[in-house]
């Protein structure tokens, strides 16, 4: 017989708070986004935010990386306020993250979670004393703050030190292996080193970014099974399109199906002219085809074949997931479980009655051939036929009507 799925398994971490979001813990895995523009520009980060916000991002981390960036901060932020979009900012630091926060207590203050890259928090002796620093501004203003590895910014001692200590094995591992070995080191000893500085442990996320899917999977196993500290996940440097997409759907399922991961982003380098937006839609879906959370009603759609030589249910398909993406900042104010609905939307006969009773509601378009008329389906019934000019507009209204009867208050 064959084996039963399985949900994905649980794994606790300790609960972080930032700002009005909680990472960890038992609360849903959350969704987190990074902006592109640069923060010295007040208006256009506000703006970007803002659309980060609408798409559904629940984290949202800013660049700061210089003295105009982090004056910017706190005016982002009140206008943020004002425009009642409360989302929590990370700041992002490499390099001058000491200087930068010491020089600017309201930035400090402002933002609701730091992230320090152990790899080029500073060099040499430096390192030791500018992390403290950073450790320090946290702890004085109870701010949280993410460790976050990256292979492409190691901190260079680290590896010496660990590839001596491999090549005096008996038997050293291979290269990947101490890579491995060196990410999750030195997520573990940045953490250890923030407690022993004072950071509570309920204020520390790690994350270990590397850009090879095999990689990443590896790493986060091992640093899963070595602490409980809240993690991010994210495979850095996915690329762009349908590259990135799969990479980091590949990487991110496998991890999340263990119940490793309490954040996520899809780090997705935008096509020319492209949406930023893109990379909290996907990320999303794919914590909803996980059935993990959900956040806006899925349309379920044949892909076409020669039954279905007419475009039309394409484009409603497309029409109806536009409209029910567009309508959920509203519906989710005041239709409770409405995220869970099912829209079918089907090309033909031979699956169409099927898939549609199956949904909450679905319409089935007819194919090459059939009878020019729509059935309509709800909650398994056949209700109505739709036919003529105004299906598309017709189908809709009925989406729209199921909504406020079975989700409204």
């Amino acid at each position: 017989m064959p084996e039963t799925a399985t949900a994905p398994t649980s794994r606790h971490t300790v609960a972080v708070q930032v700002g009005n979001v909680i990472i960890g813990g038992n609360a849903p895995i959350v969704v987190q986004s990074m902006t592109n523009t640069d923060t010295a520009d007040i208006a256009a980060t506000v703006q970007q935010v803002r659309e980060l916000t609408q798409a559904g991002s629940e984290l949202v981390r800013i660049t700061i990386n210089s003295e105009a960036a982090a004056r910017a901060v706190p005016s982002i932020v009140e206008q943020l306020r004002q425009a009642d979009v409360p989302v929590p900012l990370i700041g992002d630091f490499h390099f001058n993250g000491h200087k930068l926060l010491a020089n600017n207590p309201d930035c400090a203050q402002a933002l609701a979670k730091y992230r320090i890259n152990p790899g080029n928090v500073g060099r040499g002796k430096k390192r030791d004393t500018q992390f403290a620093d950073m450790i320090e501004i946290a702890c004085r203003y109870g701010k949280p703050v993410r460790i976050g590895v990256n292979w492409g910014s190691l901190d260079q001692a680290l590896v010496a030190r660990l590839m001596d200590d491999n090549a005096r094995r008996d038997e050293p591992e291979d290269a990947q292996s101490i890579m491995h070995e060196i990410m999750v080191t030195s997520a573990l000893e940045s953490a250890a080193q923030a407690e022993a500085l004072g950071l509570p442990r309920n204020r520390i996320t790690l994350s270990a970014k590397m850009s090879g899917v095999q990689d990443l999977i590896a790493v986060y196993r091992a640093l899963s099974e070595q602490c409980d500290y809240a993690l991010h996940l994210g495979l850095t440097e996915a690329g762009m399109g349908s590259k990135g997409i799969v990479a980091s759907t590949a990487a991110l399922s496998v991890l999340l199906q263990e119940g490793i991961g309490d954040t996520i982003r899809i780090s997705l380098t935008p096509e020319p002219g492209g949406d930023r937006c893109r990379e909290v839609i996907v990320a999303q879906e794919l914590l909803q085809a996980m059935e993990l959370r959900h956040f806006t009603p899925a349309v379920i759609a044949c892909p076409g074949c020669g039954r279905t030589t007419s475009h039309y249910f394409q484009q409603l398909a497309q029409d109806i997931q536009s409209h029910l993406r567009k309508q959920m900042p509203i519906w989710r104010r005041h239709y409770r479980g409405v995220e869970e609905m099912r829209v079918a939307v089907m090309g033909c006969v031979v699956n169409g009655p099927g898939e549609s009773k199956h949904a909450n509601i679905g319409i089935s378009l007819p194919g090459t051939g059939e009878t020019p008329v729509a059935p309509v389906y709800v909650d398994g019934e056949k209700t109505v036929t739709l036919k003529g000019d105004n299906i598309a507009a017709d189908f809709q209204k009925i989406v729209d009507d199921y909504v406020q009867r079975r989700y409204g208050e």
